[in-house]
């Protein structure tokens, strides 16, 4: 494995902290807020906390098969 591997490993890790983390808060924030969310307001905020998780698990993923590959 290569230097440039290692720092694209190194990016994807932190991308995928990131965007899991934003998915979790997404999940908080409709937890906290219960029955004071809109439907709408709840949607877009399953919305986000799907896009958020797939963000995560790609970045996961990317990672994965450059491991793989080396």
């Amino acid at each position: 494995m290569g230097l440039g591997d290692i720092i694209n490993n190194a990016k994807d890790t932190i991308n995928e902290g990131g965007h899991k983390s934003a998915a979790e808060g997404e999940q908080a924030k409709r937890d906290v807020a219960g029955d004071q969310m809109s439907v709408g307001d709840k949607a877009k905020s399953m919305l986000n906390q799907t896009v958020e998780s797939a963000k995560g698990e790609t970045a996961a993923a990317k990672r994965d098969v450059r491991e793989e590959t080396t």
